[in-house]
């Protein structure tokens, strides 16, 4: 499913702890944004009906899990900004991160490595 920025935030606290309840997802919110419970909980429904996460009623609780794995996501996500701002082409964007990050000798040897290997 197509998930928005700010519903991305929400899926993160999902895949960071589930089962998770709705107030436990407003509670970790509420303390790194300015969103109020309304605006929360009216993400949480929007993903429920894009199936990016699920729910199972226990004791009259409702604890939500992701319906889609974090990696999953954040490949589309990856491949959706990789088209939208480098017009697909992958090259200008490793160049342009390259070059404007100061990357340490361990993420050098890292890009190195993951160059170097065979498909």
């Amino acid at each position: 499913p197509k998930i928005s920025e700010a519903e991305f935030v929400v899926m993160k606290v999902v895949w960071e702890k589930n089962p998770i309840t709705a107030n436990e997802i407003v509670s970790r919110l509420q303390d790194s944004s300015d969103w109020n419970p309304k605006t929360i909980k009216t993400f949480i429904s929007r993903l429920l009906k894009k199936g990016a996460i699920k729910y199972k009623c226990v004791d009259k609780a409702y604890f939500y899990t992701p319906a889609i794995p974090k990696e999953e996501c954040q490949a589309e996500e990856a491949e959706s900004f990789l088209n939208r701002v480098f017009d697909g082409a992958l090259m200008p964007m490793l160049a342009h991160f390259a070059k404007s990050r100061n990357l340490s000798e361990a993420e050098i040897t890292a890009l190195k490595d993951i160059l170097t290997q065979e498909n």
